[in-house]
């Protein structure tokens, strides 16, 4: 029922309680929420705990609030492609990021997903995320090495020279 939030009057609309029941069953209730509310830091650290996708519709401060969006993170990776830009191209939040969720890599910027600090991290954490690295890293022995430990099916984004490499292959 959180789509009847949009006939909702003002005072509703701005209720916490109400509205954090509405995100829980789905993000886009916030779209009708008060603006206060997407604007309240206390508010939206609870909305993306209940639903990561609350973070696409917070106000812009809020997605460049590095715990705003870790928060958004650990709930789900993809919660970060709503994330400031210059948060996705900072590389101490991204290593936090991909520590929590490897697959986070997919939304950092491309400078950081040729990065080989950020995308062991990432694969340490998930190795599929190497499907996400930048081509170089695919073919790092190390990075794959790490990728294949986590997850051996890692191996089919590595670099075609390491996927025939039997000092890779599990």
């Amino acid at each position: 029922y959180w789509e009847l939030l949009r006939y909702c009057p003002a005072v509703i609309r701005a209720d916490r309680e109400v509205v954090l029941q509405a995100v829980a069953q789905n993000s886009r209730a916030l779209e009708y929420a008060d603006g206060a509310l997407r604007a309240d830091r206390d508010f939206m650290l609870q909305a993306v705990a209940e639903n990561a996708y609350a973070l696409q519709y917070a106000d812009d401060v809020l997605r460049a609030d590095r715990e705003v969006v870790l928060q958004a993170v650990a709930q789900n990776s993809r919660a970060l492609e709503y994330a400031d830009d210059a948060l996705r191209a900072d590389q101490d939040f991204m290593l936090q990021a991909v520590a929590q969720r490897g697959y986070a890599l997919q939304y950092a910027d491309d400078v950081l997903r040729a990065d080989r600090a950020v995308v062991l991290q990432a694969v340490a954490q998930n190795g599929y995320a190497l499907q996400y690295a930048d081509d170089v890293l695919r073919a790092d022995r190390a990075v794959v090495l790490q990728a294949v430990a986590q997850n051996g099916y890692a191996l089919q984004y590595a670099d075609d020279v390491l996927r025939a490499d039997r000092k890779v292959v599990p």
